[in-house]
């Protein structure tokens, strides 16, 4: 994907007619947001504005058919790619993106037009166990609809971080690829969250569970996690291991829940001990 990079950073009129292009067809608003993201991160915001409403409008479109997610996404790889650029940490554009994302859950952003009332309907009629389950909740004295709109807007919100993320990587490579080769790798490996970084995701869930932000809680655990997985690429990375043990970690991380949870488990104690630095001094 390097050469359509290339290609894109000829000019302004080729990143804004990709990002445009990208933004109107379905399922590549992804590609449309590390077009962005790419201009962002080599010459700023104000060069890349152009590029922005180029791919923000086709998304707006997408937006008023009910599609919230190509628009959210585009404009949270911006920001993050802003701060990135401009603090040059991958943390720090982690945890406000995630900032973003948990507001825009709680604003009732990825809730459908119509609200929840209809989609339960649906469900109630198309499947006589969760229509049992949604009784027998409303008969506990759970306000189905609320639990509803937190599901579908924490799902939608987790997917548009991750969406967001990962453009934000794709332009990075890019950016690194066309500039400065290598650079990315060396980046990625060494992202690891500073204690205080830590600290300020813990008092985020801690605030989300107190003052009644699910939102915060859902998803203030991603940065963590982005962290385990540059820990796991930077342990192969040093030990000069074969690419196949990515392939085989991705596969279980994906598939089971057991490897996430150990994936945050030694991202936190990462922030401590520093797994890297200390093979990196053997190896020296």
């Amino acid at each position: 994907m390097l050469p359509i990079a290339r290609w894109l950073m000829r000019g302004m009129p080729y990143a804004a007619g990709g990002a445009a292009l990208a933004a109107i067809v379905p399922w590549l608003f992804w590609f449309s947001g590390a077009i962005v993201a790419l201009v962002t991160l080599r010459r700023g915001l104000s060069p890349a504005l152009p590029v922005l409403v180029a791919a923000a409008v086709p998304a707006g479109w997408w937006w008023t058919q009910g599609d919230a997610i190509p628009l959210a996404s585009v404009l949270l790889v911006t920001l993050m790619a802003v701060v990135l650029r401009s603090r040059m940490r991958w943390s720090e554009a982690l945890i406000v993106g995630t900032l973003v994302a948990a507001a825009m859950v709680q604003l009732g952003i990825f809730v459908p037009p119509g609200g929840t009332g209809p989609l339960l309907e649906q469900l109630r009629q198309g499947s006589a166990e969760i229509d049992r389950m949604l009784t027998e909740l409303a008969r506990q004295g759970f306000d189905t609809e609320e639990l509803a709109r937190l599901l579908i807007g924490g799902i939608t919100g987790l997917v548009v971080l991750i969406a967001a993320i990962g453009c934000l990587a794709l332009a990075r490579a890019w950016q690194a690829g066309l500039y400065n080769p290598g650079g990315f790798r060396e980046e990625f490996h060494a992202l690891r969250l500073a204690p205080r970084e830590l600290g300020v995701l813990v008092l985020l869930g801690v605030v989300g569970m107190v003052l009644g932000l699910p939102s915060l809680s859902m998803l203030v655990w991603v940065p963590l996690l982005v962290a385990g997985i540059a820990l796991v690429h930077g342990f192969i990375g040093v030990k000069g291991m074969n690419g196949l043990w990515l392939i085989a970690f991705y596969v279980l991380l994906i598939t089971t829940w057991p490897m996430i949870l150990i994936v945050l488990l030694a991202a936190f104690i990462d922030v401590f001990v520093d797994f890297r630095g200390r093979l990196a001094s053997r190896s020296d």
